[in-house]
């Protein structure tokens, strides 16, 4: 019973904390969203995403070609005993 009421206090308290501590009005909040969606149905932030995940890939399979071939190197320096 006590774990019950110590989830509803904390419930109501988080609640009011976050009532009194908000940046803006919930009217506010909503515009905010529909100018959000607005943008991203547009296509331009969704085009700019994906340019830069593209190049993100594309880095990180250079990063991880030479990784590779670095420690392949290593491991055939350690193999024919140069290390």
């Amino acid at each position: 019973m006590k774990f019950v009421t110590g989830l509803f206090l904390g419930m109501a308290l988080g609640v009011a904390l976050g009532l009194l501590l908000a940046p803006q009005s919930g009217e506010e909040t909503r515009a905010q969203l529909g100018e959000q969606s607005v943008m991203l149905r547009s296509g331009t932030l969704s085009d700019d995403i994906r340019t830069r995940a593209n190049a993100a890939l594309v880095q990180g399979r250079e990063v991880y070609t030479r990784a590779k071939q670095e420690l392949n190197d290593r491991y055939t320096q350690a193999k024919a005993g140069n290390l």
